[in-house]
């Protein structure tokens, strides 16, 4: 599908120089003299390389079309993560260097959406919110003061993440998936 380069969006993933890129940035310039354009940072997703490129205003470029899909996690083993489709029961493996950190909060069943392009998985997304429990915190330091102080965590699952004082071993939180980091309390 062709988009105007003023359309360009973060997060967007563009067909561009014979690979598919994820636009990291984007800046509207309009300079005093000569046409405004779009200053734009992408990184490849096949080769993992940056790229600055500049598009007029007047230019168009290639948005990719992907095929999203819920699927349920199953289970991993050394190098993938398998999830499962719900209705036809097709499973599919999705390496875990795809996923990253973020595969550590996989739980059994946990539904995902994975995008699909020229029916090759690229990305994982995980709902907004998940629920981890506390395995170890630091004691809150007296005389802190509780609206700057966030001391270190270990959830259940082998993630560190930075907590509030108030919060102690054993008790459940609320993370939020896109950044890793504490929302509320359970």
């Amino acid at each position: 599908m062709k988009i105007n380069a003023g359309e360009i969006r973060v997060g967007m993933l563009l067909e561009h120089k014979n690979d598919l890129w994820q636009v990291l940035k984007t800046q509207h310039v309009k300079p005093g003299k000569g046409g405004a354009f779009a200053q734009v940072e992408m990184k490849s997703l096949n080769k993992n390389t940056k790229l600055n490129e500049r598009f007029r205003s007047s230019e168009t470029v290639e948005k990719a079309s992907l095929e999203e899909m819920n699927y349920n996690y199953l289970y991993e083993d050394e190098n993938n993560y398998f999830f499962m489709e719900p209705k036809s029961f097709e499973q599919i493996e999705i390496k875990k260097s795809l996923i990253g950190e973020k595969g550590k909060l996989l739980t059994e069943s946990l539904e995902v959406t994975v995008s699909f392009y020229n029916e090759l998985p690229i990305s994982v997304d995980l709902p907004k919110q998940i629920i981890c429990k506390i395995e170890t915190t630091d004691a809150a330091l007296k005389g802190q003061t509780v609206s700057s102080s966030y001391k270190p965590a270990k959830l259940n699952n082998g993630l560190n993440i930075q907590v509030p004082p108030f919060i102690e071993a054993g008790d459940e939180i609320v993370i939020d998936t896109r950044n890793l980091e504490y929302i509320k309390k359970n």
